[in-house]
């Protein structure tokens, strides 16, 4: 009698454990959601900001006017998306290159090994705003670090270039998101490399394999499904990245560096278009999420295929 009164309370203890969990995760991320799509087909400008419920119904009109790209904001946000590709393409690239790089350095035991190690973790753990707060100061152009190294002393450069305005601005965005997230390709990659087994290397090498063919035969082929979720969540990061360039330029981006992320802020909460700024965030939401189970459905037929 004892065990069956117990039972349906361990039963349910799990779920009474996970109910604040949900509750928080309904009310951070599933609420404003649903608000945010509400928003979208209403024309919500600042004189609805006391009551937006109260904002006229716009129906899709707001959609129509962000794909219309014959029009003046369709074009831009056109230009913002394809710079944030573009962007993303760079970033994730050069991330996840220089990860795998310095993580298949690090796989050998050497002396000092754990400070480099440590060195390598460092733009990760730093905070974001401080961090991109120092390399807006480094790309100055007169009291830049930057400028003072390439014009200064090493003379590679006739005039020290503006690096946080026109063409270059994409330059320094791209530098200072590479320098955020490869770390942490680093150390997903280190992770996965410790799964591998040793014999496979000792093998190879009595049979007369090189450095390059164990990397390409045996490293790589045994950090697919690393390298799977870690494209996947670099891209995902990267493309959503809203701090790095607001914080290295400001409310108002160059056109070079103009994210999608930063220009669904200023037709937000520059124009007072909340509307307008709510409809690019379903279409953003819209193509992360095709573009996600694209990937997975992908990467699950070529899993399966081996």
């Amino acid at each position: 009698m004892i065990r069956k009164r117990l039972s349906p309370r361990r039963g349910t203890l799990p779920y009474l454990l996970l109910l604040p969990a949900l509750v928080l995760e309904l009310l951070i991320h599933l609420v404003p959601m649903v608000v945010g799509i509400v928003m979208s087909f209403k024309q919500l400008t600042q004189f609805f900001l006391r009551d937006w419920t109260a904002a006229p119904w716009a129906g899709l009109a707001n959609y129509r006017m962000a794909v219309d790209f014959h029009a003046p904001v369709g074009r831009a946000l056109l230009h913002s998306f394809w710079v944030t590709c573009a962007f993303t393409v760079l970033a994730v690239g050069l991330s996840w290159l220089l990860g795998t790089v310095a993580a298949v350095m690090m796989q050998d035991t050497f002396r000092g090994r754990g400070l480099l190690r440590a060195l390598f973790l460092l733009p990760y753990a730093l905070p974001v705003y401080a961090a991109v707060i120092t390399w807006s100061f480094m790309f100055q152009r007169d009291t830049g670090l930057i400028n003072h190294l390439l014009h200064d002393q090493l003379h590679l450069v006739d005039e020290k270039p503006f690096w946080l305005l026109g063409d270059n601005s994409f330059t320094a965005l791209v530098t200072v998101s590479v320098w955020r997230s490869w770390p942490f390709a680093f150390l997903t990659l280190t992770a996965g490399l410790q799964n591998i087994p040793r014999e496979l290397y000792e093998a190879s090498a009595l049979d007369g394999a090189g450095v390059w063919q164990q990397i390409r035969r045996i490293t790589l082929p045994s950090l697919r499904p690393v390298n799977l979720v870690l494209v996947l969540v670099l891209f995902l990061w990267t493309f959503n990245d809203f701090n790095t360039p607001y914080i290295l330029f400001g409310r108002s981006a160059p056109e070079a560096a103009d994210l999608i992320s930063v220009h669904i802020y200023q037709s937000s909460f520059v124009t007072w278009n909340f509307g307008a700024g709510s409809a690019m965030s379903v279409l953003l939401l819209l193509f992360l999420l095709l573009v996600t189970s694209g990937y997975l459905l992908l990467t699950s037929r070529r899993r399966d295929a081996q």
